[in-house]
């Protein structure tokens, strides 16, 4: 581990680690709760990310606007996001203003008023971030492609909750959900930058002093099982995501995944842009993409194209994944772990991702994992390693989902046997 990363757990559970960069002159500091939407029963799908947007809405020192004034102030600025497994509350400042970012994240997620008026206009806004969401094709098409991958289970559901379960969150609903997945042994304060570590444990020891003293909470295994989905919409562009299992974040074969999405549909170099689009100009957007979780995963590739080209477009990615069964060049592995690595070297000069990553490396294998040890499991990929996963992938139930004139595009049955 690095000199530079220090750990220290509280008397309570809860674990702040820092990342101590003394060359630049701000901080990052957050609070990552292990939750998400994959800690939700389908009755309250979407309540971590209403909390999330209920966080900044007011506390029992300070109003939404004192919130937003006083980060301004002094020029930083805070914010937050859910997953399906993390919820993050996150703030960046100039080193001198650390204490007053530990005190209003730690206010925020502590002394919330969840007051009824600002909980009804945030449920306003949340239904329309989930109308904009059903508007735009080629985001939607991802939570539906989410859900036939996991159907019935939680980490298949949308991380913004459906407009049912979204309307039906009383402020007694969201403070039991805090009372029971917001305890110090499911939180870990994550700060990067120049600062001083001892500092940052008593400020945050001060301030996160009324943590709920909840037990550890378990959620349902993932159960990847594939499907069909496609929605006939008066679209320009059909919108389609095809996709396999996955793999987790502890599989011996999670670094050769990233390799394998990156050679596959990872850069302009890669093979799905340059045979997609380059040759065939089928596609303005086509890429490949994994998505870890803690026990399963799920491999993707996402693309934008034409009804006409839509009946064609299937089949060749499936060329291009059987391909890579057994013709993954060393110069291929190359260039992707070479892209990897530049993209993991690039984030430690910010603060933010610094402190993003220590937390989640944290909460997901707890502990820290030095860069060095990232690049040497990297470089250990090979193309022999590549194309063994590129066939145990391939070998998965296919999931498919599309949006727009689907008339053309062949069927499950079809495109699942182009991949025997």
């Amino acid at each position: 581990m690095s000199t530079d990363i220090r750990i220290t757990t509280l008397d309570n559970g809860l674990r702040i680690i820092t990342d101590t960069m003394p060359t630049v002159e701000t901080v990052s500091v957050g609070a990552w709760v292990n939750a998400g939407a994959r800690n939700e029963s389908v009755e309250i799908n979407g309540i971590s990310h209403m909390l999330e947007h209920m966080a900044f809405k007011g506390t029992k020192r300070r109003s939404a606007r004192d919130i937003a004034t006083e980060i301004e102030d002094v020029g930083g600025f805070v914010n937050a996001y859910t997953s399906r497994e993390q919820t993050a509350y996150y703030a960046k400042m100039l080193k001198e203003d650390l204490p007053l970012a530990v005190d209003i994240i730690a206010d925020i997620l502590q002394h919330s008023t969840m007051a009824e008026d600002e909980l009804e206009r945030e449920r306003a806004v949340i239904l329309q971030e989930i109308s904009q969401a059903k508007d735009t094709p080629d985001d939607i098409v991802f939570d539906l492609f989410q859900e036939t991958a996991f159907p019935d289970q939680a980490v298949g559901r949308p991380v913004l909750g459906t407009p049912e379960s979204v309307s039906s969150f009383g402020r007694d609903t969201l403070f039991g959900y805090m009372r029971k997945h917001y305890a110090p042994g499911e939180i870990v304060i994550a700060a990067a930058g120049n600062l001083d570590h001892d500092r940052v444990v008593d400020l945050a020891a001060k301030a996160f002093d009324s943590l709920p003293a909840a037990e550890a909470q378990s959620c349902e295994p993932v159960r990847y099982t594939g499907g069909d989905f496609r929605e006939r919409r008066d679209l320009d562009q059909v919108h389609i995501l095809m996709g396999l299992e996955g793999v987790s974040y502890d599989d011996p074969d999670f670094h050769a995944a990233s390799v394998y999405a990156t050679l596959l549909g990872g850069g302009m170099s890669s093979r799905l842009f340059q045979e997609i689009r380059e040759v065939r100009g089928m596609a303005y957007s086509v890429y490949a993409f994994g998505a870890s979780y803690l026990d399963g995963g799920l491999f993707g590739i996402y693309a934008g194209t034409g009804e006409k080209e839509s009946a064609d477009l299937p089949g060749l990615v499936c060329d291009e994944i059987m391909k890579a069964t057994r013709d993954v060049t060393e110069e291929e592995v190359a260039r992707s772990r070479a892209q990897i690595k530049s993209s993991l070297l690039m984030g430690l000069e910010s603060t933010s991702s610094r402190c993003e990553q220590a937390a989640r490396q944290l909460l997901v294998f707890g502990r820290p994992i030095p860069i060095a040890e990232t690049i040497e499991k990297i470089d250990g990929v090979d193309a022999e390693q590549v194309m063994a996963l590129a066939a145990r992938i391939a070998a998965t139930p296919l999931t498919f989902t599309a949006i727009g004139q689907i008339g053309s595009i062949p069927s499950l049955d079809n495109v699942q046997a182009q991949l025997g």
